[in-house]
């Protein structure tokens, strides 16, 4: 076996047992198949360019070579969609914005290869060239070459740019994930762009290159290899759809000062050095250093110290730390985007992977999960602590005002915020946490874990975090204090708004009672009669509800509970539903559920939501209510197998007046239906998915001592 052989099956072994662990590993991700796809064809190219590179000059090297370039049509789509769909949460939004361009990567390179074309051919089959008194192998590019060459070109730069993209985006301990799946890819296309650019301006395909595209791929698989036992399939960021502009150039041009470089240094190298395959290697390998270097989190931080130690300046520099912490923060309106524009500054102050902000819960009872540059928000919310944990925290963190290392503590508060912030590490240093305190009040806590490099906190660290916990605190008073502002600005005019909406509708119903009293003048008329007094008794019925409803949102709501069964309240607001028969109507009433209630106001609530589920059930949709007990509640559940909602909609305008996805709702229903649930101490959950149903649950207490 000659030596081209040798080093073409080994790329494409080495391809072949990547994809092979990448579809054993990510077998129901997207983005994994098509790695997957995209290594086995990376495989078989090189197996062919090995045959070529073996075979005797001619028109048998060239029979390969076209079977090789047929391969080759392939990898601009698959790659450009990997890229598109790798670590992204959002991909089908850049599958459908980039989709013309996907098209002509598949198309316009399958098309040049095709029999049709071949006839033409993309290169001529007979080689050219001598140099230092034996045949060159380089076989002349025609005009479709050139378009081939081309396309493959700007397919590779653009999957380095979608690849930067994603790396950018990524925080944390995603970033650590994927970092060494995009940087064995880039170094793969970088490697490719450069053999494709140099096909272009020589004019020819060189054979004499076919080391440096192994070579690029078995380096390119040993560190994907790497990342894919870092459940690397698992992660998601959402970058934004916007094109790169800026980095792309600086990218390009350090590339080209170290192209500069190179040259210098080899043009000192003794002639034995002066081979093609040496110069290409020896380029490969000092971009690769440069962005190993680069993207070393661990060298950036150990710079970072080596100039704070010797050249005696701080370790941070305060106002621009402060700067931009600041502008990050004061920008945001809602808690959520805050935290999360928080943890993110956080992560890159102090060079820690994993940063978490949890926040004290309204009835104090819990930490919720609200930003992070580690955990999804579905891992997030899922994670709940006992509420005498809880209350061990909120007691510890109010006591010590100072950032406090957890790591090691035996107390029980620590093990429970040490459940919350897993490590991604086998051995975690140091693990620290930040009290947001807002007055006296304890408002939420940072967690920072899996330090870079593994480097304790120093005091200078812990003097910073508290300023910046302090900052984060103020910026959470910002917020709850801009959305009670919102809320009583929303609710002034929502009661001006009734006002006139009572006004003008009593103008109405007085014009519609004084045409009943009219009425009798035309009474012998009897087709008149008919229609008047139908369409006016309907008018006048739907008019004085809608005025009754909106009346009770200008006042404060007022209930006279009684001793009630709420089985026989639920059972008397259902007795007359006749709204659609075919929806299936489920009833699991649970006896033994006497409780204080005001009857009518309760009714309310039950007809609201039916009829909420009702319109958001198919037609033959099925309606599930039951009541049950549960740790001193009385529960209500309404269930329904509809289109669900979305769960921002849900956490952030389902209960707010005028906010509705009905085409002819007023928004009045849920927001009513809140404020009658808690004027009885109750609350009210939501558990909804889109096309998949929704279901509410009504908490009553069922003594006094549950509330």
């Amino acid at each position: 076996m000659t030596t081209a052989l040798t080093l073409g099956y080994t790329g494409g072994i080495c391809a072949g047992m990547v994809a092979v662990i990448a579809r054993w590993r990510g077998w129901r991700s997207i983005s994994a198949w098509l790695f997957t796809v995209g290594m086995t064809l990376l495989a078989a190219e090189s197996v062919l360019l090995g045959m070529a590179k073996a075979a005797p000059a001619g028109f048998e090297a060239a029979h390969w070579l076209r079977w090789r370039l047929a391969v080759m049509s392939l990898l601009p789509s698959v790659w450009l969609l990997f890229s598109l769909s790798f670590a992204r949460g959002n991909y089908r939004e850049f599958f459908r914005r980039w989709r013309f361009v996907l098209i002509g990567a598949l198309v316009v390179p399958v098309v040049l290869v095709c029999p049709v074309v071949f006839r033409t051919g993309l290169f001529l089959s007979v080689p050219a060239g001598v140099g230092n008194g034996h045949l060159v192998r380089v076989y002349p590019l025609q005009s479709a070459g050139y378009v081939f060459y081309g396309v493959f070109l700007a397919s590779a730069v653009l999957v380095l740019m979608n690849l930067e993209r994603t790396l950018r985006t990524a925080v944390g301990t995603i970033r650590w994930r994927i970092k060494f799946m995009i940087l064995g890819l880039t170094v793969l296309f970088a490697v490719r762009a450069y053999t494709s650019s140099q096909a272009l301006l020589s004019r020819y395909i060189d054979l004499s290159l076919f080391g440096v595209d192994c070579g690029a791929l078995a380096l390119g698989c040993l560190l994907t290899l790497r990342s894919l036992f870092r459940d690397v399939w698992e992660v998601a960021v959402f970058p934004s759809e916007a094109i790169l502009e800026n980095s792309l150039t600086a990218l390009v041009a350090a590339l080209y000062f170290v192209c500069l470089v190179c040259v210098a240094i080899l043009d000192m190298l003794p002639p034995w050095f002066e081979g093609i395959e040496a110069k290409a290697l020896m380029l490969l390998l000092t971009m690769f250093g440069a962005m190993v270097v680069a993207l070393s989190e661990r060298a950036r931080l150990q710079a970072r110290r080596f100039v704070s130690r010797y050249f005696q300046r701080p370790l941070y520099d305060y106002r621009t730390v402060w700067r931009t912490l600041t502008e990050g923060i004061v920008s945001r309106v809602s808690q959520s985007d805050l935290c999360q524009a928080a943890v993110t500054m956080i992560s890159g102050i102090f060079q820690v992977l994993s940063v978490t902000v949890w926040l004290v819960d309204e009835k104090r009872e819990d930490l919720t999960f609200a930003g992070s540059t580690d955990l999804s928000a579905e891992a997030g919310a899922g994670m709940h602590l006992e509420k005498h944990e809880a209350i061990a925290i909120f007691q510890a963190l109010q006591a010590h005002r100072d950032p406090i290392e957890f790591e090691t503590l035996k107390d029980d508060w620590a093990a429970a915020l040490r459940r919350l912030s897993p490590t991604q590490f086998r051995q975690s240093t140091s693990r620290v946490c930040v009290p947001l305190m807002g007055g006296n009040q304890l408002l939420g806590v940072i967690t920072l874990t899996d330090r870079v490099g593994g480097v304790f906190f120093s005091l200078q660290d812990f003097d910073l975090l508290r300023c910046v916990g302090d900052q984060v605190a103020a910026g959470l008073l910002n917020a709850q204090l801009s959305q009670k502002l919102l809320q009583a600005k929303e609710l002034e005019a929502f009661q001006t708004m009734s006002a006139f909406f009572v006004h003008d509708l009593k103008n109405t119903a007085s014009t519609l009672n004084l045409m009943l009293q009219n009425l009798p003048i035309h009474f012998d008329n009897a087709e008149f009669r008919q229609d008047a007094l139908r369409g006016m008794a309907k008018t006048c019925d739907h008019i004085n509800g809608l005025i009754s409803r909106l009346s009770l949102l200008r006042h404060e709501l007022q209930i006279a509970p009684v001793e009630s069964d709420l089985n026989e309240v639920v059972a008397s607001a259902l007795a007359n539903w006749n709204a659609i028969a075919s929806v299936k109507l489920v009833k699991d009433l649970r006896p033994g559920l006497a409780l204080m209630l005001d009857r009518e106001q309760i009714a309310k609530v039950v007809t609201n939501l039916v009829i909420n589920a009702s319109e958001a059930s198919a037609p033959a949709g099925e309606i599930r209510i039951e009541t049950s007990q549960s740790k001193g509640w009385a529960v209500l559940s309404v269930a329904d197998d509809g289109c669900g909602m979305a769960p921002e909609f849900v956490s952030r305008t389902l209960f707010r007046p005028f906010q509705t996805t009905k085409k002819k709702g007023l928004g009045i229903g849920m927001f009513q239906s809140k404020m009658i649930v808690e004027a009885h101490g109750g609350r009210i959950e939501v558990d909804s998915e889109v096309d998949k149903g929704t279901t509410f649950r009504v908490l009553l207490p069922i003594d006094t001592q549950s509330k």
